[in-house]
Parts: structure tokens; sequence; C-alpha cells
């Protein structure tokens, strides 16, 4: 049987060009382009993160496009931080490139800080730092036994 890895993210947006420069001036790096601009790929440090067309990628997975959700869709997408400084820098730096606030950094009941905002598609992100996770020198989780 295959061991299960997730490798890539996909989220259906409403204007492809638009939610690349969102994602580009939130600093991850686009990369194979060989799909033009009907596909955007980034690197997400261990995982890639693509935009496609909402429509399409719902036709793709034989899903109804509409009605579009207006609420929370029960999935959060999340960004490590080492410290409290760190959240609180992404934050500032997604709120300033055009992202929504949803909750301001705040202290966690389990001892974390975290914030959300959603991009300009309404998909939610939790800017996270959380007690026991560490870091490998190229930036990637390591998640505690």
């Amino acid at each position: 049987m295959p061991n299960p890895k997730l490798t890539v993210v996909t989220l259906g947006v409403r204007n492809v060009p638009a939610s690349v420069l969102f994602y580009e001036k939130l600093g991850f790096t686009r990369k194979f382009r060989a799909t033009g601009d009907e596909i955007a790929f980034f690197d997400a440090g261990g995982v890639v993160l693509a935009l496609w067309d909402w429509k399409k990628l719902a036709d793709d997975a034989a899903e109804a496009e509409e009605p579009r959700p207006q609420t929370f869709r029960g999935t959060t997408l999340a960004w490590n931080c080492a410290t409290a400084e760190e959240v609180d820098a992404a934050f500032a730096q997604a709120i300033a490139v055009g992202a929504r606030l949803l909750r301001k950094p705040d202290k966690t009941e389990y001892g974390g800080y975290r914030g959300y905002f959603s991009d300009p598609d309404g998909h939610c992100w939790e800017v996270v730092q959380a007690p026991g996770f560490a870091f490998t020198d190229d930036g990637r989780l390591i998640l505690p036994d």
C-alpha cells in the first residue's frame, strides 16, 4: 500500500492573475510556468500551493461550482512561525497586501499565538506559533512524536 503524502493544495479562485499577484506579494515564489497563466504553482515549503480557476477546478473534481460558500468552509491553511514576533510580521504583511482580517493575532489557550486572515477568494489562513513545534534549517515544520 502506498504511503499517502500531501503534495499539492489547489485553491479555486475567481481571478487567477489577481490571486497570483496576491500570493507573490505575500512572499510565495512562483514556479513551473509550463501551463502559462492557466494554473499557478508556488513553492510552499515542502508542499505546492496551486491556484486555478474556481469553475475549472469544480468541473475537474466533478463538483457543482455553485453556490459558492460565503461562510467558513471547514478548512484552514496554516503558516507556522517560530515566534510570536514572526506571527505579527507575517500577519502584517498579509494585511498590507490585501488580505482580509478575520482575527487579530493573540494568545491561544494552549500557550501559542495565532491570527487569521483570508485571501481575496475567502480561503482562510492561520498564522501561528505553536509550542513544541520545531523547524528545519529551510523552514519546514517538524512535528513532535
